[in-house]
């Protein structure tokens, strides 16, 4: 069984904002990501359980329990490899994961396709 194309990389997009979350979702797509759109991080750390996502974009504040730099800290637990970026408004309050990379908003969707390229 030889396949044509490989598969798409899957790409979690958590933001509670559902206009930015549509936007950051339709720029991953158009590069070729798969996305799951979460709008909390408990929604985000299940779908990284289950789908293996290779790349995470998570705003900083987020309704529920975990935040944004908390959700980072358990998707790099659970796949050391996957590229996370942390977007916020503000600086983060407290350390990001090593490797885990941090935008501000707004920020360029060039900026973020690169970083989704690395």
């Amino acid at each position: 069984m030889g396949h044509s194309k490989p598969l798409r990389s899957t790409a979690v997009v958590v933001e509670d904002d559902e206009i930015q979350r549509n936007m950051i979702a339709l720029l991953l797509e158009e590069s070729e990501f798969e996305v799951i759109q979460c709008e909390d991080a408990e929604t985000a750390s299940l779908a990284i359980k289950m789908r293996h996502p290779s790349f995470l974009i998570t705003d900083i504040r987020l309704s529920g329990k975990m935040d944004g730099v908390q959700l980072a800290h358990f998707a790099r637990q659970q796949h050391p490899k996957m590229r996370v970026v942390v977007i916020s408004g503000q600086a983060p309050s407290s350390a990001l994961p090593e490797g885990v990379r941090f935008l501000s908003k707004p920020f360029y969707p060039i900026t973020l396709l690169r970083e989704a390229a690395r």
